[in-house]
């Protein structure tokens, strides 16, 4: 499978190993969060045990954390492909941060200002500027979707965007369809006309290499739980702008970027497991590269060939199901198209609603999601409410075996 190393991916990830009814269990719900590699774990407790401290005093352990800070804002650059490490910003998940920089926004529209969101993204990318076009007045604009394939429809975003939009807010990659986004198309539009692009890449950051510069994106979220990290939420933003929007903070806190943004004592640990999972994705860009290949060099070695494991598995998914009678998969399914899909993927039978095929995966040990994984917009659109659909997400440490178990336990399902 193009030479990926799977089993020693997999080897790095102790929870793969648990067995369910005496078969080993699947995991196929990475887009709900992913399993997490020894080395997170070690690290996240090392800090703990060994370096736990408040910031900005001289004695060892509090200059240890302003150094993992430090290291972290780092590695954050190198994973998203900015040059100044002070345009990361760290918080609670990407929802919290998402809404902190809506409110922070909304401040600076007023009546005359549009906003612009999609029918195809999750609800984290939606509701916050629902909610700031409410705060400003300013008025909202949704990029309608094509239901054959789940794609934003190119005619809608031409009708959406114009002279008086202030913001754009889209996915680069949808959880529910896994629908790949041409955020730089979207990005170049919404320039012309003098708004700003926020991108939803919380989906889109297990599986490709992200790329701030060529997105053409001016803020950017993802959250290091989906890509083998802790809980935790990254936002990326232009420096320039992160330095003067109207951001809510205490008195005593600095003005400085990025750490005016973020609010109260921050999860140290989880800064040092989210530089963990980092490094964990660049020890596989490594192990298909070279030992030497500089971080950012062999992140993009890795996703280059994590892409290519995951399309395979993707496509065996989704030519498996098709093979059935009465799936219906919500997405594309042409694979001279999978540029423009990620390893996800959501189907619905008319025997059985997602709820009860996934609760028939799990008595086998087959870990999925059913139901609307807040994309609700999406959701609506299709007339899938309230069932949703059931989900299946393939990470880099799953394998044609696993896929190939599962597509014979739902064959005998919906038997």
């Amino acid at each position: 499978m193009y030479g990926f190393p799977v089993e020693e991916v997999r080897g790095a990830f102790p929870g793969l190993t648990r067995k369910i009814n005496g078969g080993r269990a699947i995991f196929f719900d990475g887009p709900g969060g992913s399993q997490v590699p020894q080395s997170v774990a070690n690290a996240v407790g090392n800090y703990l045990l060994h370096h736990n401290a408040n910031t900005g005093m001289s004695f060892a352990t509090s200059r240890e954390t302003d150094q993992l800070i430090e290291e972290t804002m780092r590695a954050c650059a190198d994973f998203l492909g900015c040059e100044n490490p002070r345009e990361v910003v760290f918080g609670q998940n990407m929802t919290s941060l998402n809404i902190q920089l809506a409110s922070a926004l909304s401040r600076t529209w007023g009546e005359d200002d549009e906003v612009v969101v999609t029918r195809l993204d999750h609800d984290g990318n939606v509701q916050p500027w629902v909610l700031a076009a409410e705060w400003s007045g300013a008025t909202l604009r949704k990029i309608d979707v094509n239901p054959d394939d789940c794609t934003l429809d190119p005619s809608s975003i031409v009708e959406s965007i114009n002279e008086k939009t202030t913001l754009v807010a889209v996915g680069a990659a949808s959880n529910f369809s896994g629908t790949v986004n041409d955020v730089r198309e979207i990005a170049n539009r919404a320039h012309e006309f003098g708004a700003e692009v926020v991108v939803d890449a919380v989906h889109y950051a297990p599986h490709r290499l992200i790329d701030i510069k060529e997105m053409g994106c001016d803020y950017l979220l993802c959250s290091p739980y989906k890509f083998f990290g802790p809980h935790q939420g990254i936002l990326w933003g232009r420096a320039d702008r992160m330095a003067e929007l109207p951001v809510a903070k205490l008195r005593v806190s600095t003005e400085g970027i990025p750490f005016r943004w973020m609010t109260g004592t921050q999860s140290y640990e989880g800064l040092a497991g989210t530089l963990a999972a980092i490094e964990h994705i660049a020890w596989v860009g490594r192990k298909v590269g070279r030992e030497e290949l500089p971080r950012r060099e062999a992140l993009s070695a890795a996703f280059k060939a994590i892409e290519s494991h995951e399309n395979e598995l993707c496509w065996q998914i989704v030519e498996g199901l098709m093979d059935i009678e009465g799936v219906r998969i919500w997405g594309i399914t042409d694979s001279n198209r999978s540029n423009e899909r990620a390893p996800t993927v959501s189907f619905t039978h008319p025997s059985k609603t997602a709820s009860e095929i996934a609760d028939a995966l799990a008595e086998q040990g087959i870990f999925v999601w059913a139901g609307n994984f807040y994309a609700l917009e999406l959701s609506e659109a299709l007339d899938l409410e309230p069932e949703g659909a059931l989900r299946i997400g393939v990470l880099h440490y799953n394998t044609t075996e696993e896929v190939e178990r599962f597509l014979s336990v739902v064959r005998d399902i919906l038997g």
